[in-house]
C-alpha cells in the first residue's frame, strides 16, 4: 500500500528538482546566449511554457528575451522584445526587490543596453545591492556569473 503524504512529498521533491535543474541550465547558459541563437530561443520557449510562476523564472524570460535582440534582423522586432523583457525583469523585480539573482540579471541586461534605449538607470544601485547580498546566493554557477559581471 502506497501511503499518501510520501507520494505526494516525493511528487513535490520531483517539482523542486526539476525546476532547479531547469534555473541551473539557464544559468550555465546565460552567457553563452548571447552569441548563440538557437540555444536562446530554445530557452525562451522553454521559460515560456514553463508553469512556475517564480520572480526568478519571469527575470531570466526577460533578460533572454532582451538578449534576444542580438539575434532579429527587424528594429521594430529588436525593440518591442527588448521592452517586453524589460518589462518582464522590472515585473520580478517588483514582486521581489531583495532577490539578489534578480538584480544581477537586471544588472547584466543594462551594463550591455545600448544607452539609446534608456535602460541604465540602476547599475550602481543594483551593483552595490548585489555586492553586500551575494551571500544569499546558493548557486555556485550564479557565483561565478556575478564575479563575472561585477569584473567586466
Amino acid at each position: 500500500m502506497i501511503k499518501v503524504p510520501g507520494l505526494l512529498m516525493s511528487a513535490i521533491f520531483l517539482l523542486i528538482s526539476v525546476d532547479t535543474t531547469n534555473l541551473d541550465v539557464v544559468r550555465a547558459n546565460y552567457y553563452k546566449v548571447v552569441s548563440d541563437k538557437k540555444m536562446c530561443k530554445q530557452m525562451i520557449a522553454e521559460l515560456e511554457k514553463t508553469k512556475n510562476n517564480s520572480a526568478t523564472h519571469l527575470a531570466y524570460l526577460g533578460g533572454l528575451q532582451t538578449i534576444w535582440t542580438n539575434h532579429v534582423f527587424s528594429p521594430i522586432s529588436k525593440l518591442n522584445t527588448f521592452k517586453e523583457g524589460k518589462k518582464n525583469i522590472e515585473q520580478a523585480i517588483k514582486n521581489e526587490p531583495n532577490n539578489a539573482e534578480l538584480r544581477f540579471i537586471r544588472l547584466s541586461v543594462q551594463k550591455n543596453a545600448p544607452s539609446f534605449l534608456g535602460y541604465k538607470s540602476s547599475i550602481n544601485e543594483d551593483t552595490e545591492f548585489i555586492k553586500k547580498n551575494k551571500n544569499q546566493i546558493s548557486s555556485d554557477i550564479l557565483h561565478k556569473n556575478i564575479e563575472t559581471l561585477l569584473v567586466n
